[in-house]
């Protein structure tokens, strides 16, 4: 390092040369020409995270880099899920020819074993070659205790891979995390190494429900973009890497804003305005409660298609399940079983409406033969965006509405929703040009910011 700069250290990172896997032993026919492109580059890479969208394939993508590195290593691989989509991941494998077996007590019956998250602690970690966690954006949701076990689980393990969509917009320590869980830059050092903290914003984001805000150093945007490409791969869509797009274009997404009358009163004051803090936020959506959730009833009940309907508190959950009749809810006290049962339910056509929060089935599940979300706006944009790619991904058929239900109290929730959307574009579209630049995988790209936003923007 003495004699290089670290500019020339990050051309030689992110270059081919600097690689801890081996060649691909096994590609198969069933995969796009781009999963071939991200899997062949995981499987050389050995330690490395694919972040792409909602239906870009990584399912299949992780279980193929995963049967390469348990034949070439002769050991098993395990598969971490979130909760309730192990049973989607095993489905997945049997379509595609791969054996993936589930395991809850640490048992091992299979060269590819899945399990949740939070039975890790479970398992052995010498017995394994390598460990995949699936929805990787995850992990920043457990507390510290949690998250520093598996990354400790992880660090024991030679061959290591992170699949997950966009992480969330300018959630830099979430990259940090997923650099630690790889081996590479811890999160603390990334901070201070590329960062500086703006503590003057934090006492405004902490009124929101945010982690403290982080500006870049001087010139330090594209060395940390760079820096990022040295260990991640990215797409939003096929051409980002320069395959096409056409077997991936989607159909429409319709959104559509809702404005409730509330019915009771608020308090002190003769007629709603937007609430100014996470208090009179939370106020404001228990007296809106009912009406709410009358408005989504009025909106899929009876309409004889499938419908997903997600809140974020018990009793909007519970209200829902008794105003809309053929309505299913998963809630947190239902079993891991019991879970899965009904998600594989909805996803069967058994269920006509689910209702859900995000916390509990944003991440991993597919429901393309569903075509119509209702959403309570919240801060956070993962969980919205999480929440309507359930649905909107490939494979869907039809146009996708999405229903948004707020009341004038919550104005100020919505503007904060779209200013982290725009934010996540601007973040994944940096991510994606700095890999391309470093890579070279598209030499001549011009440098673009988003202009494609939300409808209801």
């Amino acid at each position: 390092m003495t004699r290089h700069t670290y500019e020339s250290f990050l051309n030689q990172k992110v270059s081919e040369g600097a690689n801890d896997g081996f060649d691909p032993i096994w590609i198969p026919d069933t995969l796009f020409d781009f999963q071939a492109s991200m899997v062949e580059w995981a499987i050389r890479k050995g330690r490395g995270a694919l972040f792409e969208d909602c239906g870009m394939g990584k399912t299949l993508q992780f279980l193929v880099w995963a049967q390469n590195v348990a034949m070439h290593t002769g050991k098993p691989v395990l598969i971490l899920s979130p909760l309730a989509v192990s049973a989607q991941t095993i489905r997945e494998g049997a379509k595609f020819g791969i054996e993936v077996t589930p395991s809850r007590d640490g048992t091992i019956t299979s060269n590819l074993v899945v399990t949740n998250y939070e039975r890790l602690h479970l398992f052995d970690s010498h017995k394994f070659s390598g460990v995949v966690c699936d929805e990787s954006s995850i992990l920043k949701s457990f507390d510290g205790a949690r998250r520093g076990e598996i990354t400790a689980f992880m660090r024991k393990v030679p061959y290591r891979l992170l699949a997950t969509a966009t992480a969330a917009p300018n959630d830099y320590f979430e990259l940090g995390s997923s650099s630690e869980a790889l081996g590479y830059l811890g999160s603390v050092d990334m901070l201070h190494r590329f960062f500086v903290n703006e503590s003057n914003n934090n006492s405004l984001r902490r009124m929101y429900g945010e982690a403290p805000a982080w500006r870049f150093k001087g010139h330090a945007e594209t060395s940390f973009w760079r820096w990022v490409c040295s260990w991640a791969r990215a797409i939003r869509k096929p051409s980002d890497i320069g395959f096409d797009d056409e077997r991936f274009i989607l159909p429409e997404l319709r959104e559509v804003i809702h404005d409730i009358d509330v019915s009771t009163p608020p308090e002190d004051t003769l007629f709603a305005l937007p609430a100014t803090n996470l208090f009179d936020q939370r106020k404001e959506r228990r007296r809106s409660l009912t009406d709410r959730c009358e408005a989504v009833a009025g909106l899929v009940d009876g309409t004889g298609k499938p419908a997903l309907s997600w809140c974020h508190l018990n009793d909007e959950a519970d209200t829902l399940e008794r105003v809309i009749p053929d309505a299913v809810q998963v809630s947190g006290k239902d079993s891991d079983d019991a879970k899965e049962e009904k998600f594989l339910a909805f996803i069967d056509g058994d269920i006509r409406v689910l209702i859900t929060k995000p916390q509990i089935g944003a991440w991993g599940l597919n429901f393309q033969h569903c075509a119509h979300v209702t959403f309570f706006p919240s801060h956070s944009y993962e969980q919205y965006y999480q929440a309507v790619r359930r649905c909107w991904r490939f494979g869907q058929k039809s146009p996708v509405t999405v229903d948004l239900i707020l009341t004038e109290g919550e104005k100020r929730v919505m503007q904060n929703l779209q200013r982290k959307s725009i934010a996540a574009d601007v973040m994944f579209t940096s991510l994606v040009r700095e890999m391309n630049n470093a890579t070279g995988i598209i030499r001549e790209r011009p440098e673009t910011t988003p202009t494609e936003v939300p409808a209801w923007l």
